[in-house]
């Protein structure tokens, strides 16, 4: 696993946390916030996947 693949998976899962504590508390910033976070981690952790896969590919 690649840095990438991490704080991709990181992000993800702090996007979600602060996007339900938004949900939770009403504050759509932090919601809005966390929805944002969550796509990037997406982008980063889809990424690193490829990363990997083109590492593994010219091996």
């Amino acid at each position: 696993m690649n840095k990438d693949q991490v704080k991709g998976r990181t992000n993800t899962v702090t996007g979600k946390i602060k996007e339900e504590v938004g949900k939770a508390s009403g504050d759509t910033d932090l919601q809005v916030k966390g929805t944002v976070e969550k796509a990037g981690g997406k982008v980063r952790s889809a990424y690193g996947d490829i990363k990997s896969d083109v590492k593994k590919a010219t091996r």
